[in-house]
């Protein structure tokens, strides 16, 4: 089940039905002039310019619990991903082409091969092409 949402509305927009559709509320990441943020289950509402010193004080205060949880799973994520490098179960993408394949490439360019031939032949972009002839 969906724990969070990030909603985001022009200005004048109403960004609501949020609790309607199932989702636990705790935080707006941004809030623009002109928007109004609604809770109906809690029944908050938030008005960029007619919020009293409580409304702003809430609002603010659950914009700083978004941070502080947003940032746990940040470092839970980066312990896993830690941990997964050690066993040796993230390794990331494989490499597309072999050392002597990208020896060969700066080779033949060198040799003023065309370029565009060449990225097609190892099937591989143009970007990719000059990134490894930058390498």
């Amino acid at each position: 089940m969906l724990n969070a949402i990030e909603l985001f509305a022009g200005a004048g927009g109403l960004g609501m039905g949020v609790s309607l559709a199932g989702f636990k509320t705790s935080t707006v990441i941004e809030f623009r002039s002109g928007v109004t943020v609604r809770f109906h289950k809690e029944g908050w509402t938030f008005s960029a310019g007619k919020m009293d010193a409580t409304q702003t004080l809430l609002f603010q205060v659950l914009g700083s619990v978004s941070q502080f949880e947003r940032a746990i799973i940040r470092e839970r994520q980066a312990e896993g991903i830690a941990k997964a490098k050690a066993a040796g179960k993230y390794k990331g993408r494989k490499a597309k082409l072999s050392k002597g394949q990208m020896d060969e490439i700066r080779r033949r360019c060198g040799d003023g091969e065309e370029k565009k031939a060449l990225a097609a032949e190892f099937d591989i972009s143009r970007q990719t092409l000059y990134r490894i002839i930058k390498e």
